[in-house]
């Protein structure tokens, strides 16, 4: 696929709205020793099982943060809100300190979690899966939970390229 269809099917994808999350790791391997949180944005979400819980989402093999979610069994999936845009915005930029203005803590696993969000997703890794460009991850549910303060009742959609509100 050339350059221009490329770019093509990624508006034809951009179609699709989709809600936004965070998924969070830590990184075991750095050269002090000392683990250090890891962010990324992500719109690859699904749920996948109740029983078991599962969900999946998927991560670009050449995303910055890519050989750390290959190396850890755990993560956590945040759905952000509609108020939380300036957190997805960071955590999609290559080199910021996506953990410089929000509040978290270690969860499973030592997984980052943090203290705001919508639906927050606690897991281990179940499978791992080929997907192209792509990693397929999907993860075991080991914890949930859901905030349903009334800034936090719209979620942050994206859409043709843009957050966008829910009508």
């Amino acid at each position: 696929m050339n350059n221009e269809q490329a770019k093509q099917l990624r508006q034809a994808f951009g179609h699709f709205a989709t809600g936004v999350t965070v998924v969070t790791t830590m990184d075991s391997d750095t050269e002090n020793g000392q683990a250090k949180p890891l962010a990324m944005t992500a719109n690859s979400f699904s749920s996948v099982s109740l029983d078991p819980p599962l969900i999946l989402w998927s991560i670009d093999k050449n995303a910055q943060s890519f050989a750390a979610f290959e190396r850890n069994e755990h993560f956590a999936v945040h759905i952000l809100h509609a108020g939380q845009e300036a957190l997805s915005t960071v955590c999609a930029t290559r080199n910021a300190d996506k953990f410089a203005d929000v509040e978290w803590q270690p969860g499973l696993g030592e997984a980052p979690i943090f203290d705001e969000f919508s639906a927050r997703f606690q897991c281990r890794v179940e499978h791992r899966y080929e997907g192209g460009d792509h990693q397929i991850i999907v993860g075991r549910v080991l914890d949930y939970s859901c905030q349903n303060k009334p800034q936090q009742v719209q979620p942050l959609v994206f859409f043709k390229g843009k957050y966008c509100a829910v009508a």
